[in-house]
């Protein structure tokens, strides 16, 4: 189904993402969904290192890097360029990680989306400092294993609710998605890319080294977090309206750990407090969507 979609070559070959990475797929994406009018902001990262160096890029679209803090705040500026200069058409997608976006690139985020700027931001999120050297990061998940949280440290804080953060910023449209489910992610890319004001996207992009997982298993891993509800799939409209999206049937939290390294210092009672959390979640995400209704 992923070949069908695939109508324009945004990314060209050969980037330097690691075997199996789910963020190069989510760009792929993404930029098929948005078309050749895009320019794209990031901060570093793991993206960061796959465009090339200068001057190669394996986009075909523009492509800014800039400070880690700042990827909201420049690409407001792009913005607030293409409107001094009359330029039409183009959607500025700020492109950034977990921990450009959860962590130190937060407080830009939050300015732009206070002023309700013209950008779409979008977060692909592997849940940890991957690109140097696999460090815990807010977004995170607990009993989680990194290089920061080793065995004798587990990581005992909850991720942080990101969706949650921007949503009550009232801006017109948040959302979650997953590359285990690129029509429904592309869907969402298209709608935002016909809304005017700040649009965020919580993209989960599966990392076969930080997670520890096969790199064939890539996708699968991903449809697994959705199916446990870990990452579940919906919209949130205005900050106010949220819309649940068509799911797959319901699965222990444990068939998506047991697939991942990075879990398997769990013991039963931190994996059972684990599936609670993910159940009280999911009710409460239930609650919200019925209200809406």
């Amino acid at each position: 189904m992923i070949k069908s979609v695939f109508q324009q070559d945004l990314l060209a070959p050969g980037h330097m993402g690691c075997p199996g990475c789910g963020a190069s797929l989510a760009m792929r994406l993404v930029l098929e969904a948005l078309g050749p009018k895009t320019l794209v902001v990031m901060p570093a990262g793991c993206w960061s290192t796959f465009v090339g160096l200068y001057p190669s890029s394996t986009l075909r679209v523009p492509v800014m890097s800039v400070p880690f803090a700042t990827t909201a705040a420049t690409a407001s500026g792009v913005r607030a360029s293409l409107t001094r200069q009359g330029k039409e058409g183009y959607t500025v997608l700020a492109w950034a990680g977990d921990g450009g976006t959860f962590d130190i690139g937060l407080q830009a985020l939050s300015g732009a989306a206070e002023k309700n700027t013209d950008i779409l931001y979008i977060c692909y999120d592997n849940e940890a400092y991957m690109n140097t050297g696999i460090q815990r990061s807010s977004a995170t998940p607990p009993g989680c294993l990194t290089t920061t949280t080793p065995v004798s440290c587990l990581k005992k804080e909850p991720k942080k609710n990101i969706i949650e953060i921007m949503a009550a910023h009232r801006i017109p449209y948040v959302a979650s998605a997953s590359i285990g489910h690129p029509q429904d992610l592309m869907n969402k890319v298209r709608q935002a890319g016909k809304i005017k004001g700040t649009r965020f996207i919580h993209l989960l992009a599966s990392c076969p080294t930080g997670w520890q997982h096969e790199t064939q298993l890539t996708l699968e891993v991903a449809r697994q977090g959705v199916q446990a509800r870990v990452h579940p799939l919906f919209e949130v409209h205005g900050g106010l309206r949220w819309v649940l999206n068509p799911m797959p049937e319901k699965k222990p939290v444990d068939d998506y750990l047991n697939m991942q390294g990075r879990f398997k210092a769990m013991g039963i009672e931190l994996r059972r407090e684990f599936q609670q959390v993910v159940n009280d979640e999911w009710e409460r995400l239930l609650r919200k969507c019925s209200e809406q209704c």
